[in-house]
């Protein structure tokens, strides 16, 4: 960091890169968007232009111009290039699901500790202030029953995804599963085990049991024709029904990601709730998920 202000690079050139990462990062006081790269040299190109940024074709020269790198990119393209960068020393901005499998996620959460650098992933919700209001209350109330959560949105029918194949090979499991689970486990404890999965028509049905012994139950699909998005979150118990919906801003929850995610680095702070290790609990969790459908 240079005058307080962190140097970040962007990996990638989709939709999220255009719309929240690289705006949010060349908006934020603290972070300058000073280099990008993504496979089509145009593409990192493109993206540079959001923020006056240097678009490099070799990943690795682009990795000696910045302090930090943010990720927004498939899972299977995140996990080697962010592993690599850990190692070169660079603080990391993870998109989820963090890896294609637990394996992958593992062996990057340890370069990630063995570099010692600071890691944050895109688990949106949590950096909105109205999600840890909700949270506050729940565990402030405490001795709730259970808990569940609906989404519901036709994202995947929409064309703008027509060429993100990961989010249509891996469906709503893949792409929405870990913002549900991560919120589930937030609320009513560690998610221990999965006790039942149903995939049916598009749509998942997955009941969760935690550490409390309470369980949770979430159904999710991304081919329901609904406009705007279902995003529902309750518990339950003696205490009433506590709900929430956790529709917001995208660029407003990345403002404070970011503000988080600066006050670590500049700090010499590895450690934090939503860290990589957060993103390989969930990448554990996905994999139950597809072992119990496959009866494994």
């Amino acid at each position: 960091m240079s005058e307080d202000v962190l140097r970040m690079g962007l990996v990638g050139a989709g939709q999220w890169a255009h719309k929240v990462h690289g705006p949010g990062i060349a908006a934020h006081p603290r972070t300058e968007l000073v280099a990008t790269w993504a496979r089509r040299p145009e593409a990192a190109a493109e993206v540079a232009a959001l923020g006056k940024a240097t678009p490099f074709a070799d990943f690795d020269e682009f990795l000696q111009h910045v302090d930090a790198v943010a990720f927004a990119v498939p899972p299977a393209v995140q996990a080697p290039l962010a592993t690599r960068a850990a190692q070169a020393g660079k603080h990391l901005v993870l998109e989820k699901p963090v890896a294609p499998s637990a394996d992958e996620a593992a062996r990057l959460a340890q370069a990630v500790a063995d570099a010692g650098v600071t890691s944050i992933m895109m688990l949106t919700f949590r950096y909105d202030p109205a999600t840890r209001e909700w949270l506050d209350e729940v565990h402030r109330t405490g001795e709730w029953d259970g808990g569940l959560a609906r989404w519901f949105s036709g994202t995947l029918l929409d064309t703008k995804y027509e060429n993100s194949q990961w989010r249509h090979d891996g469906g709503a499991l893949a792409d929405i599963g870990p913002h549900v689970f991560d919120l589930l486990d937030a609320a009513l404890g560690p998610v221990v085990s999965v006790e039942q999965v149903r995939f049916d028509r598009q749509v998942w049905h997955v009941l969760l049991g935690h550490e409390t012994g309470r369980l949770s139950a979430a159904t999710l699909s991304m081919h329901t024709p609904v406009f705007p998005a279902v995003t529902d979150f309750a518990v339950h118990g003696p205490h009433g029904f506590l709900a929430f919906d956790a529709s917001g801003d995208a660029t407003s929850r990345y403002a404070v990601l970011l503000d988080d995610f600066v006050r670590l680095v500049g700090g010499k702070t590895a450690e934090h709730p939503l860290d990589v290790r957060r993103g390989l609990h969930l990448q554990r969790l996905l994999g139950r998920v597809t072992d119990q459908l496959a009866g494994g």
